[in-house]
């Protein structure tokens, strides 16, 4: 039997009951909410991880483009040296060692691992303005005329106007090289008579890597000359035609060079290396003095 003491708590305990309902009813809605939450929140992440798996795929696929367009790049610049020089039969051999000759020259400086990959890619076009100049002059076994030396001069100008106005930072090396390479460190050289370290660095590396490269190959005009020759020009061609510091480091490290030069082409541009019958060539003589 209820008491008046029992009736008189009811309100309250009815209050208390409806309180524990609303708070059973939120903590259902809190839970239902979370696995909810959860749930998305299971979706986002699976949705994440496709979203890195594609965009791994996208970067493995735009370096795999970027490897291509490189090659793509490299194999233009080459065809287009070939292009230049296809008269002579030397050229793959004459491209491939002024690549490395002048590659290991800025290695040896201590230039930058960037600054020897832009020389490498861009030692090759330094004659590419040979391209306008008739073959007759270039394939000439004899001394050449003042004109027709004059006319052999212009293949720097012309270089220069074909690698022109290129936003490619090789090419633009490529431009300097072929415009300075025949530049002097007196002063005397062509096409703008400049001098000392106003010649572009490029250039006068690739100036000691062309020479002595043009020297111990065999050319239409003359045989190999003897490495020995080759060196004691540019021992005496220092401070006058080449950078004092490009001509000691290179042959510092001629060792290196011959290392090169053997591995490109083992017979014929070492067939004459110390032959005691050597001859200066008449047009060596103009284009070295």
């Amino acid at each position: 039997m209820k008491t008046n003491r029992d009736i008189n708590n009811f309100p309250e305990d009815l209050s208390n009951i409806n309180q524990l309902k609303k708070y059973a009813r939120d903590l259902t809605e809190i839970y239902k909410s979370e696995k909810e939450k959860r749930k998305e929140l299971k979706v986002a992440n699976k949705q994440l991880m496709n979203y890195a798996d594609a965009l791994n795929k996208t970067v493995l696929d735009l370096k795999s483009a970027n490897r291509e367009l490189q090659h793509a790049y490299q194999d233009t610049i080459h065809r287009l040296v070939l292009a230049s020089e296809f008269k002579d039969k030397d050229t793959g051999g004459h491209i491939t060692r002024i690549c490395r000759y002048s590659a290991l020259i800025a290695e040896k400086l201590g230039l930058k691992d960037s600054e020897i990959k832009n020389i490498l890619y861009a030692a090759p076009m330094h004659d590419v303005g040979k391209i306008g100049i008739p073959e007759h002059i270039l394939l000439k076994p004899g001394k050449l005329s003042e004109t027709e030396f004059k006319v052999v001069q212009t293949h720097t100008t012309i270089g220069a106007s074909i690698l022109a106005n290129s936003k490619s930072e090789i090419l633009q090396i490529a431009q300097e090289i072929a415009i300075a390479h025949h530049e002097k460190w007196n002063g005397k050289g062509y096409p703008q008579g400049l001098s000392g370290k106003d010649i572009p660095l490029a250039a006068r590396i690739v100036a000691i890597a062309d020479t002595f490269d043009a020297l111990t190959t065999r050319r239409p005009y003359k045989d190999p000359y003897p490495v020995e020759v080759a060196c004691d020009i540019l021992r005496k061609e220092r401070e006058e035609h080449f950078d004092p510091d490009v001509v000691d480091v290179f042959l510092k490290n001629i060792d290196e060079v011959l290392a090169i030069k053997k591995s490109v082409d083992i017979v014929d541009t070492m067939e004459n290396t110390s032959s005691p019958n050597f001859t200066w060539s008449e047009r060596d003589q103009i284009e070295l003095t």
